[in-house]
């Protein structure tokens, strides 16, 4: 697919970009209507099709939780796997559209490597993660960000106190959950690890108060969020933070999401997340 088109829809799902502005500019850069359409089947996510674990998979536990955020109630989607032994605990942010089914996949599939896994509903505070996608990237867009990271916060804190968690904590984040993965491991001294895919980065700041470590991923292509890397590794490196930092060539944002085939790249997505669960494996036994 013509990367002008991929970018367009990256400027769409991370900018205030109309649903109506964004198909006129597709239909220009497509060459028609109906290779527009065509051109957006492969770039909007198909969820049934991308599922590899299933929800009824017999070796996990999975079900709805909930704990006190900041102010309000906060759900999110907990899975691990059967049994009685303590595991280390892991948070999975979404992507800027809310607790999807493709993130519920990626929380099972942490889950299915060993751990507690718990998929994080930043929009339960205004009655849950919508089915229209464009409606979830504005009520996310209308959070506050102060209270959503608290939120978060005590995400981390309510698996910790879980009988079930072996008291070792990590986070891994996708996009605008990537972000906020950073921000998890400034705020909280307590995290071991923390996992960012193409997250926007942190001040340079306050990159000394991280003391987890830090495994980013970022697509060569993304020069949106990739503009940040020099100023973070530099910070990463002064303050003598343990990371490692990948970019991975011909990789768009949002590699790792194999519902969007346009986007999607397998062999990024493989080894990213080979390299992710060796990070939870050393850090979260």
């Amino acid at each position: 697919m013509d990367q002008r088109i991929i970018d367009l829809f990256d400027e769409y799902t991370h900018a205030p970009l109309s649903r109506k502005e964004f198909m006129e500019r597709l239909v220009k850069l497509a060459g028609g209507t109906a290779l527009a359409f065509s051109a957006l089947s492969i770039l909007e996510p198909g969820y049934a099709a991308a599922a590899t674990v299933a929800p009824e998979d017999e070796n996990l536990e999975i079900k709805e939780v909930s704990w006190p955020g900041d102010g309000a109630t906060v759900r999110g989607y907990l899975a691990r796997p059967k049994g009685k032994k303590k595991r280390g605990a892991v948070v999975v942010i979404h992507e800027n559209r809310g607790l999807t089914p493709h993130i519920k996949d990626v929380t099972r599939r942490v889950a299915q490597a060993g751990y507690l896994a718990l998929g994080v509903d930043a929009l339960s505070v205004v009655g849950g993660t919508p089915a229209d996608e464009d409606e979830g990237r504005k009520l996310i867009g209308q959070l506050d960000p102060l209270k959503n990271l608290n939120n978060c916060l005590a995400a981390l804190a309510y698996l910790r106190a879980r009988p079930d968690s072996n008291g070792r904590t990590g986070a891994v984040g996708f996009c605008w959950g990537g972000g906020l993965v950073n921000q998890l491991a400034v705020h909280d001294p307590k995290l071991d690890a923390g996992v960012a895919y193409y997250g926007a980065q942190p001040k340079a700041e306050d990159v000394p108060k991280i003391k987890a470590t830090m495994l980013l991923h970022y697509g060569g292509l993304d020069q949106r969020i990739n503009t940040g890397i020099p100023a973070y590794e530099a910070a990463l490196k002064a303050a003598g933070t343990k990371y490692e930092l990948y970019v991975y060539e011909g990789a768009n944002h949002a590699f790792n999401n194999d519902t969007s085939p346009a986007r999607y790249n397998a062999e990024a997505a493989q080894l990213a997340w080979a390299r992710t669960l060796k990070l939870f494996k050393e850090k979260l036994g």
